[in-house]
């Protein structure tokens, strides 16, 4: 038996998915750019498939722009905005932003981009008079995650974008982890821009789309053919794209229903792994956070062990962002936070899904607490 809660790191594709794929990977081969109709044809389901992720946003269509993922979509985010406007070459990030967004950040501030990084409050929500501090009239983007891939934390970003417009700057959330978790209209919450991910919801991996509010006009990100009006080049990936529009379509479909359901199982974990082993910490347990996600420290014993003692019982969790896995550190996030490494390197994160079944959450509960007891017993570092 195989328990997979690692779903913020990537999800199964759903049946629906793969089936709606499955021709434009057989029969329907052709190249969407084609002149023919064998291969034309296929731009009105990429087309069905941009007015699917757009509903699921609230969004026009014409707003939508695919990409290969969360990571291209946060660098063409950014990398964008920034050259706009020289008066305002200013970017604002936080300190527990994915990778995609720190690294591009860092690019840019060695290009001559004035970088401020706010940081968050030890319940890993934003610290807004840091924030606020770092805004200045020079900030031309900042960019601010809707809810954080470690933690699930969720950041008010309707609030973020305010402050973030009233000094002239665009707003640009990585929405990954949000996206299909929680309702998102970026009309109503003043976002500017948008990064999605099809493998986090359900979909393929290797697509994502960017929403870029309609009147913003950045450079174009890849160059080399006509393809998304030519802010992307390249030639479409039919497959994946027509793969996230019916994800997202279910997305829409399912919000609600499954998260509330989702969201009573992740109580059952947290709270049986409160009562059966005793020490553990919810981290973030009084934050508002994605109904799927909670990081646990398990304080004491070191989160690779419990890991690798899971994996051999079937079960399959992370420590944090898969994009960090293999660093020797321990995660910045939590350290963002001011929990300190030892504690953080004793935290793992479970992470649910529509799938996941009350079944799998009493197993965990079973195998879970005689790891962590056996561990602590054999541990230098036990509290």
């Amino acid at each position: 038996m195989k328990i997979y809660l690692d779903n913020n790191a990537t999800t199964r594709i759903a049946p629906e998915v793969l089936d709606a794929m499955l021709p434009f990977l057989t029969e329907r081969f052709g190249n969407p750019s084609s002149f023919h109709s064998f291969g034309s044809d296929i731009m009105d389901d990429i087309e069905a498939a941009r007015e699917k992720v757009a509903a699921l946003l609230g969004a026009h269509a014409e707003e939508i722009v695919f990409t290969s993922g969360g990571t291209e979509s946060d660098n063409m985010a950014l990398i964008g905005a920034a050259s706009i406007n020289p008066l305002k070459p200013g970017l604002v990030i936080s300190r527990i932003e994915h990778p995609a967004v720190i690294a591009t950040a860092e690019y840019l501030k060695n290009r001559g981009h004035p970088l401020k990084i706010s940081d968050v409050n030890s319940d890993g929500t934003l610290n807004m008079s840091s924030f606020e501090s770092c805004i200045s009239e020079q900030t031309g983007i900042v960019s601010i995650m809707m809810a954080n891939n470690e933690t699930g934390v969720i950041i008010p970003v309707k609030e973020v974008a305010r402050s973030a417009h009233e000094k002239g700057a665009l707003f640009h959330t990585d929405a990954v982890q949000a996206v299909s978790k929680i309702p998102v209209d970026v009309r109503s919450m003043g976002i500017d821009m948008l990064s999605i991910s099809a493998h986090k919801l359900h979909g393929p991996k290797g697509v994502g789309a960017l929403f870029i509010r309609k009147g913003i006009e950045i450079p174009p990100f890849m160059l080399g053919g006509h393809q998304e009006k030519g802010m992307r080049a390249g030639t479409y990936n039919a497959a994946g794209i027509v793969g996230l529009g019916v994800a997202a379509e279910l997305a829409s479909r399912h919000l609600l229903e499954e998260n509330g359901r989702t969201g009573l199982l992740l109580d059952k974990l947290e709270s049986g792994l409160l009562e059966k082993c005793p020490g553990a910490v919810i981290a973030c347990a009084d934050a508002a956070r994605l109904p799927n996600t909670a990081t646990v420290l398990f304080r004491g014993v070191e989160s690779e062990a419990v890991m690798t003692l899971l994996d051999m019982e079937g079960v399959c969790v992370s420590s944090g962002s898969a994009c960090s896995t293999g660093e020797n550190s321990s995660s910045y996030v939590l350290s963002a936070m001011g929990i300190d490494a030892l504690d953080a390197n004793t935290a793992i994160r479970f992470s649910l899904s529509r799938y996941t079944t009350g079944r799998e959450i009493d197993y965990v509960l079973e195998v879970l607490p005689p790891i962590i007891e056996k561990l602590r017993e054999i541990s230098p570092y036990a509290r």
